[in-house]
């Protein structure tokens, strides 16, 4: 009875933070990891000591799961090279330096413990990172962090592992080596098999409850198979969301969609406000420990500020040349621009420099491969195409003018950059990942507690500090532009409202439906989150059953349209997100209506 009072207690504190915590300007995780170091104090408290495997095992795969799905794909695949540096780069040369850092200044151990100590405090936290995007950091920028929060615990913890081996003499640098990338390909081919499954098998179902219960299994199901053969279950939990996500519109439904939605941010709520408030908890028993083992716990405490300022300092500098890099690469693309506005792929033949503008874009085994097409000698050396081949390329080529706006309209400039620095916050992972170190460990109580110092500092000091870094940039104000895009997506839509108007034979039939499918379109415009339902006020219930055919015939339509733009990469991700959201919910409506 005890402790279900005590469960009953911590959700109802994790609500009531959740709740609170954004009216007074405070993000509920720092809330939450005071409360717990408070209550963690009291002398009624007994010390609390983490294991280790409910974090790692039970809480990270399903909160990464859903993250992952949540990850526009659009936006993961245009910055994946950024993504890549920050998550594998960066952790590992992060590691490195922090790994001699430590093992200059703590007397006992080994190079290989300070290189796993690094890796632990490494890298960032999918969960802490949700907090820099509640305070309006710019969406590319998010972006960027996500990806990278989502990729580096991996990295991380696959590097742990090789330290913590050689700790023990056991396993060369080649071996690290062969074991991160086995590690990675197993991850990505499980996660890739049990995402697709994911998605078929729940496409088959039509409860919508039945359907999000078997979703709470799929992380799992990605992660425990990859961690028997030795991947990382992390990776192959993320690779499930990915592709969940990525194909979640084509094959579930909409009350499908939206339960997973609903229930997911539910479970997310309460396992990241319990893990945030369970660090708090923890810290006085880690003090306690840290006090009778090395005379007071002041060493950890400077060693893990320390340990931060060198993580922010190696992370400012690696970001430097990262942003050149992203810099010239928006350029390369702005200068490449004209060949691709001026080429047009038919089913016959393309010119030659026409042809090796679009290689220098694509690279010649992309062209030769990808697309299919080939030099003819016969017609003077001219690249000849198939209508497949030509409708690819086409396409091809419109994705990468959309890319190449999208660089333009979001660069990541030395303001952007200091968010990335700023943001890049420690948290539950880094603690957890401590507490996995082995028990002989020298100086284990002091290194756990180290861990500790980083996660909570970085959560204090940068999360605390964010909303004044993101203030004092002055970034440039884009509601203006995010209005005109849905502006230009709303003119899109009622183009195909026009189009599916003028080829419906119920429309044919009863003509007046023309007026009356206008009109919920203006209140739809009126109210962006409407979906025009005043519009059959006064109708018989044969004529709301005809109205409600030609809306599904729309929205058919409308929702083909918008996953044509999302490979196209004509919009953003949250503009498409929000138009499709709301055909969701007006399809749900039409099914509560009947018929």
């Amino acid at each position: 009875m005890e402790q279900i009072l005590i469960v009953i207690g911590v959700i109802l504190l994790i609500t009531a933070v959740v709740e609170i915590g954004p009216k007074v300007h405070v993000p509920s995780a720092l809330a939450l990891v005071v409360i717990g170091a408070v209550i963690g104090i009291l002398p009624v408290v007994p010390a609390v000591h983490l294991d280790p495997e409910w974090i790692l095992v039970g809480v990270l795969p399903p909160l990464l799961y859903a993250t992952a799905v949540r990850m526009p794909a659009m936006e993961f695949r245009r910055d994946f090279g950024a993504i890549s540096a920050l998550s594998v780069v960066l952790v590992l040369i992060s590691a490195l330096v922090l790994g001699l850092f430590f093992w200059a200044v703590v007397p006992g151990i080994s190079l290989a413990t300070g290189v796993a100590l690094g890796a632990i405090v490494s890298p960032t936290d999918a969960v802490a990172t949700g907090i820099a995007k509640k305070l309006g950091v710019p969406s590319r920028v998010t972006a960027v962090l996500e990806g990278e929060s989502l990729l580096n615990d991996a990295s991380a913890l696959v590097l742990l592992r090789a330290a913590v081996a050689a700790m023990a003499a056991s396993i060369s640098f080649g071996g690290v080596v062969l074991n991160f990338f086995y590690s990675v390909i197993v991850a990505v081919v499980i996660g890739a098999v049990i995402g697709m499954l994911n998605l078929r098998v729940r496409a088959r179902i039509t409860d919508p409850a039945v359907n999000t219960a078997i979703s709470f299994t799929v992380p799992y199901l990605a992660y425990l198979p990859t961690e028997e053969l030795g991947g990382s279950g992390l990776v192959a939990a993320v690779t499930a969301g990915l592709i969940t996500g990525a194909g979640a519109v084509r094959h579930l439904t909409s009350r499908h969609r939206i339960s997973d939605t609903q229930n997911w941010k539910m479970v997310e709520m309460l396992a990241e406000g319990g893990v945030f408030f369970l660090m708090g908890l923890e810290l006085w028993g880690l003090i306690v420990d840290v006090g009778n083992e090395h005379d007071g716990v002041q060493h950890a405490v400077w060693l893990g500020m320390a340990a931060l300022g060198v993580t922010l300092l190696v992370r400012a500098v690696y970001v430097v040349p990262l942003v050149w890099w992203l810099e010239r690469r928006r350029r390369r693309g702005e200068a490449l621009r004209p060949v691709l506005e001026g080429f047009t792929a038919t089913p016959t033949v393309a010119t030659e420099p026409e042809a090796r503008g679009l290689r220098r874009r694509f690279s010649r085994w992309q062209w030769r491969f990808r697309f299919g097409s080939r030099r003819d000698p016969d017609l003077g050396g001219m690249t000849v195409v198939s209508p497949e081949t030509a409708g690819r390329i086409n396409a091809r080529v419109t994705r990468a003018l959309a890319d190449i706006d999208y660089y333009d309209d979001a660069p990541i400039g030395p303001k952007e950059a200091t968010i990335v620095v700023w943001a890049g916050l420690r948290g539950v992972v880094t603690v957890a990942a401590a507490q996995t170190l082995p028990t002989d460990t020298p100086a284990r109580s002091l290194l756990v507690l180290t861990a500790f110092v980083v996660a909570a500092a970085s959560l204090l000091i940068q999360g605390g500090t964010l909303s004044w870094v993101i203030r004092s940039l002055r970034l440039p104000d884009t509601a203006g532009d995010t209005r005109a895009e849905r502006l230009r997506l709303r003119a899109e839509m009622d183009q195909t409202v026009q189009q599916v108007m003028a080829t419906s034979d119920t429309v044919r039939d009863v003509p007046w439906l023309r007026d009356r499918i206008e009109q919920a379109n203006r209140e739809a415009d009126d109210d962006e989150d409407g979906v025009g339902s005043g519009a059959t006020f006064g109708l018989s219930n044969t004529e709301r059953a005809q109205m409600r055919v030609v809306r599904r015939e729309i929205i058919k339509a409308q929702r083909a349209d918008l996953l044509r733009m999302r490979r196209q990469g004509k919009y953003s991700s949250e503009t498409l997100s929000k138009v499709l959201s709301q055909l969701d919910a007006e399809e749900i409506s039409l099914d509560l209506q009947g018929g």
